[in-house]
């Protein structure tokens, strides 16, 4: 049991954790405070215990804070709980705050909900608030990409390399779904190819590139991306190769194997048939000493027959030799 004397020893201890335990809440206390005496002296209300429950709700109330003081300073109307709901859907509650007032001095039109929509979506809303307001510059191609240049052809054969660049700014309102800056350069080097090609001569397009551009940026090539093209310049148009010449060198070459191959074919066919006549030749001569094999045969059967005498025979063989004798004085040509 505690004695008398005791007893004042242990309010001392009670009173002083008390005040220690005071001490630590004045002290969490004034941490919200100063936020909420700051919001308070910039006229931008924000409730004290809306503070200490951001803390509950895992949500940085210095960033809530702050934003709506610059929100009201700008003279934008947006609450507390628009800011904590943005923050805790995963938002860059910063940024967006400085693109609204961004976009409201340059007097652009950006709700509350597209600019929220534009920074979960992944894009840089302040960035893009920043190119509508700054028209930026993209190099068509791009060199990142490893082409220096655009390359077509004229209908006379002539490459020409070209380079661009076009001027564009961001197009809030086509912001979300809309297509990068990548579309747009393809779509942009597509058009230049398309109006190298259909000129006439490339000499046409060397003295009038400005062409170009006027039939580029009338087919309306940022229909359906995120930027609005104001220009499209050409930087740079230089003679390349002549691919109408190599075009037709290599078609020439390509018949010239054509034909080679169709005249050898045709020689292979000759010397074939040759061969083949001459094997007829053999074979007719075959015949032939076919045939005068059976002629002393076929004297035989005609003396045993009665149908050739004696005289017959000498008088036919007097022929033979007679013409052998001409023949012999005449010559064939093959004594050479």
């Amino acid at each position: 049991m505690y004695t008398l004397a005791a007893i004042p020893n242990i309010a001392w201890v009670g009173i002083g954790i008390a005040s220690l335990l005071v001490l630590i809440f004045f002290i969490i206390l004034a941490q919200y405070f100063s936020l909420w005496f700051q919001a308070f002296l910039s006229k931008a209300r924000v409730r004290l215990i809306d503070i200490i429950a951001m803390r509950f709700r895992k949500v940085d109330s210095s960033i809530i804070v702050i934003s709506r003081i610059r929100a009201v300073k700008s003279g934008l109307d947006i609450t507390t709980d628009m800011l904590e709901t943005h923050y805790l859907a995963g938002g860059r509650v910063p940024s967006v705050v400085s693109a609204m007032i961004a976009a409201q001095n340059a007097r652009i039109e950006l709700p509350w909900n597209v600019a929220t929509a534009i920074d979960l979506a992944g894009r840089d809303i302040l960035d893009a608030v920043n190119t509508s307001v700054n028209p930026k510059v993209i190099e068509c191609p791009n060199p990142n990409l490893g082409r220096p240049t655009i390359d077509a052809v004229a209908k006379d054969g002539i490459q020409l390399k070209a380079r661009a660049r076009v001027t564009v700014r961001t197009n809030l309102a086509q912001l979300i779904g809309g297509a990068t800056e990548e579309t747009v350069v393809a779509r942009v080097g597509e058009g230049i190819v398309s109006s190298i090609g259909s000129a006439t001569s490339h000499k046409s397009v060397l003295e009038n590139p400005d062409a170009i551009s006027k039939a580029v940026i009338s087919r309306g090539l940022d229909a359906g991306t995120a930027f609005e093209i104001l220009s499209i310049d050409i930087a740079d148009v230089d003679v390349g190769d002549n691919i109408g010449a190599k075009l037709q060198a290599d078609q020439a070459e390509a018949d010239k194997h054509r034909f080679q191959a169709e005249a050898e074919k045709r020689r292979a066919m000759a010397v074939a048939q040759e061969q083949e006549y001459k094997a007829d030749i053999q074979k007719n001569q075959a015949l032939v000493v076919l045939a005068e094999a059976e002629v002393p045969k076929a004297i035989a059967e005609a003396f045993r027959s009665g149908n050739l005498g004696i005289m017959d025979y000498y008088k036919m063989k007097n022929i033979v030799a007679d013409t052998s004798m001409r023949d012999s004085i005449a010559g064939d040509g093959n004594d050479e």
